[in-house]
């Protein structure tokens, strides 16, 4: 199973419609994914899903986690780095079976001009701690705003050329 990680919790985010973007183009490849958006996270996860205890909520999200075998994360700049979302998520996932020895691409977007480049360093990190295997081809799309048109498909040449290069790699990884 592939999993696209719509990184963010913030209701009618360019992550989420990028996120539906590449669900779209992959299919368009063969390949079939599920989307999960961190706005689907139990309201209440810190309190119900951390340190060993486990929800009926969050159990069919660990369930989708723990059957996947490649994660897509499309991943927007927060503060510089990374949404404290998609940390609490990957916190309230059982380890190892959620993410040991699987795959990942990463994908960061801003509305800035460096596509969150440190925050997928950032999660780069967390990944390898995790023993989750990261694509070497990482995408940084800056100025998500003007990348997009209205239906929420890439429109800048270059963007989808190398958006394209690493899914036809994420499909062969």
């Amino acid at each position: 199973m592939v999993t696209i990680i719509a990184s963010t919790n913030r209701p009618g985010s360019s992550t989420l419609k990028l996120s539906e973007y590449y669900q779209r183009q992959l299919a368009g490849k063969g390949l079939e994914t599920n989307l999960f958006s961190l706005m689907d996270l139990p309201a209440n996860l810190i309190q119900t899903d951390l340190y060993g205890k486990r929800s009926e909520e969050f159990a069919t999200i660990q369930q989708m986690v723990s059957a996947t075998e490649k994660f897509l994360f499309v991943i927007p700049e927060y503060n510089g780095s990374f949404p404290g979302v998609l940390k609490v998520f990957v916190d309230a996932c059982s380890f190892p079976e959620s993410f040991y020895d699987k795959k990942a691409a990463l994908v960061g977007l801003s509305s800035g001009k460096y596509g969150n480049i440190r925050g997928i360093d950032h999660f780069t990190g967390v990944c390898h701690y995790l023993n989750l295997h990261v694509m070497p081809l990482k995408i940084h799309i800056a100025g998500i705003r003007g990348e997009m048109d209205a239906e929420g498909d890439l429109i800048k040449e270059d963007t989808i050329k190398y958006t394209n290069e690493q899914m036809d790699k994420f499909i062969r990884f």
